[in-house]
């Protein structure tokens, strides 16, 4: 039977939620919008469009989106060279392959983007496919990302496991039938996390990795 484990990427395998939060607030400042470095952090995992709109409402000047957006991508692009996996990261995708899980990422990043969040990762070569916000039309908590990870892996709901770290990846998991797990290194507090559907909440990927076994059975490929 074919199992999948599908990751998010940001603050879930990569610590850089508080440089998302950073260089949105900055890219908001520019455009003479006040933003809560707090609410912004609430938001940190909706796509782009969607992450303004929850900050800034429905009636604000949409012409100013794409202003924002650029001006975040390009602030956070100066990050790309030294974007810091978090602890246990590269060495949990590791053991999930090694117990032949299919390993599938499943982010809101994509572009460049993406390929400085797989370099700092380094696990290419356990990764079989990744779902990223070039591949679908809707981001989380729309469960598209988590389908086109679930498509990618080549197995059903039932077969899969998400982890992640926001009451986005929570919900997007659920809208597809995956059971999820969060980590708490991405900011978000184990209540909002359990409330938003996680099975199970640890501290960061290298806290899960110690407590693999009883998580997911012992397989090989």
């Amino acid at each position: 039977m074919a199992r999948a484990a599908l990751f998010d990427v940001d603050g879930t395998l990569a610590d850089t939620n508080h440089l998302h939060v950073t260089t949105w607030w900055e890219a908001f400042r520019q455009a003479g919008e006040n933003v809560a470095m707090h609410d912004i952090h609430r938001a940190i995992g909706l796509g782009s469009t969607d992450l303004i709109a929850h900050l800034l409402g429905d009636e604000r000047d949409r012409g100013l989106d794409d202003e924002i957006s650029a001006a975040h991508s390009t602030l956070y692009a100066t990050y790309f060279d030294r974007l810091p996996a978090l602890e246990g990261a590269r060495d949990l995708l590791h053991a999930f392959h090694g117990r032949g899980w299919r390993v599938v990422l499943a982010t809101s990043a994509g572009g460049g983007e993406l390929g400085a969040l797989r370099r700092a990762i380094d696990a290419d070569d356990v990764i079989a496919g990744i779902a990223s916000a070039d591949d679908v039309s809707s981001g989380k908590p729309a469960p598209d990302a988590v389908r086109h990870a679930l498509d990618i892996a080549g197995c059903g709901p039932d077969e899969a496991l998400f982890i992640g770290d926001t009451v986005w990846d929570m919900r997007a998991a659920s809208r597809a039938g995956v059971r999820s797990i969060a980590l708490l290194s991405g900011g978000i507090p184990r209540g909002d996390l359990e409330e938003a559907g996680a099975s199970a909440v640890y501290a960061n990927p290298a806290d899960l990795l110690d407590q693999l076994d009883a998580e997911v059975p012992a397989t090989t490929a």
